[in-house]
């Protein structure tokens, strides 16, 4: 059997250069399925890989109870000196809890692309805030100095938004601050932000509160204790979250609306796809009535023939699929994109099409093909032989 498929296999593909325009249609539908998904999905990928980077499992981050985002969060001056008395932060050598206090706004920034307002993260960070991330470089300039109306911004927000070039001045709450300098951190979330002094960033917009409080543990398993401390403590009311947790979190809800998007989407396609694949395949199984004749007369059983059909589908849809696969990689691979992030501001980060992703849009390739080529390969095996014989 297997030797009478592999010969009307042979047959067939030899015969596909006359049809290559109904092939193509299969094979064109296909890629752009798969193009489509991947590159979604991609977006699901360079989110989550820009979270992960920006954090670590040996540090923690303090919000107010009941707290989910930093917006939603305060803690008082008071509530922090608690928080920083908690074991399990590790020390510098001058005794000071490595840690950072830090204020987390929304201010509004014209983008470059068309100019109109959107918003963007203005974190002020305390004196450790920028030795407690190492991952946070400075690319241009220096960094800001404490108590000036001065301020950084990172590499992916400064493409975005427009006047946040290096010494430019932008004008916030009726305050004139400088552009000091642009600082990269791998493509992580925090590249997304402008960064300045936590204390100055309150005396201007008059605030006395906290949004959160960043703390570098001794060791990942410090973390418990570090926990409990703080939750069993009568006089705060908070929540503790290792930094890893805390940011997978903040991107849950937007990587589950991308990855629907992307299902639905690309299940629309692919029903569209698996109609022009039965067209096709129907259209080819009429066209190769004479052939199929032919061969049952000869003494070919129907199996191999249904084999044939469906292996035909399969090579389309597989050629479609590694086609679709190659063009998101080629076109969408490490572009930048903006979504909005947790806080409700512009977020930036990178699409990455991984190995796995291209795979995963093959597999939807071959099930395209396997339904699209189902059909016709069962009408073909059943085609009796005397109507077919009529027809030569």
């Amino acid at each position: 059997m297997w030797k009478q498929a592999l010969a009307v296999t042979a047959l067939n593909l030899r015969t596909l250069p006359t049809r290559v325009w109904s092939s193509l249609v299969v094979v064109l539908g296909v890629a752009g399925v798969v193009a489509v998904v991947v590159s979604v999905l991609a977006m699901v990928t360079g989110l989550i890989d820009s979270m992960q980077h920006a954090g670590r499992a040996d540090r923690a981050i303090v919000l107010r109870g009941g707290s989910d985002t930093e917006m939603s969060s305060t803690l008082s001056r008071q509530s922090v000196l608690t928080i920083l008395d908690a074991p399990g932060i590790r020390h510098e050598r001058d005794g000071r809890p490595d840690s950072s206090a830090e204020t987390v706004l929304i201010v509004s920034r014209p983008m470059r692309n068309g100019g109109t307002d959107a918003n963007v993260t203005l974190r002020g960070v305390g004196l450790q805030g920028l030795a407690l991330r190492p991952e946070i470089q400075l690319a241009e300039g220096r960094w800001f100095t404490p108590g000036l109306h001065e301020l950084v911004v990172g590499r992916s927000a400064q493409k975005q938004f427009a006047g946040l070039e290096l010494g430019s001045h932008v004008t916030m709450h009726d305050t004139d601050w400088t552009i000091v300098g642009v600082f990269a951190s791998g493509g992580d979330v925090h590249e997304s932000e402008i960064l300045g002094d936590a204390d100055t960033i309150m005396a201007v917009w008059r605030h006395d509160l906290f949004q959160s409080v960043t703390v570098q543990l001794e060791s990942p398993a410090a973390f418990v204790t570090f926990k409990d401390a703080l939750t069993t403590n009568p006089q705060l009311s908070v929540e503790v979250h290792r930094e890893t947790d805390y940011l997978a979190k903040l991107s849950e809800s937007l990587t589950r609306v991308m990855n629907l998007i992307a299902r639905v989407v690309g299940s629309i396609m692919a029903v569209g796809a698996i109609f022009g694949a039965l067209n096709t395949m129907y259209s080819a199984v009429s066209g190769r009535t004479r052939e199929i004749a032919t061969l049952r007369a000869i003494g070919f059983s129907a199996m191999p023939i249904v084999v044939s059909v469906m292996i035909e589908a399969l090579i389309l849809s597989l050629l479609g699929g590694t086609t679709g696969a190659i063009v998101a990689w080629a076109l969408f691979n490490g572009h930048g994109v903006n979504a909005l992030g947790g806080n409700f501001s512009q977020l930036v980060f990178r699409l990455t099409v991984t190995s796995a992703l291209m795979f995963q849009g093959i597999v939807w390739a071959i099930t395209i093909g396997l339904i699209g080529g189902l059909f016709p390969a069962i009408r073909a095996g059943r085609l009796p032989v005397t109507e077919a014989l009529r027809a030569l």
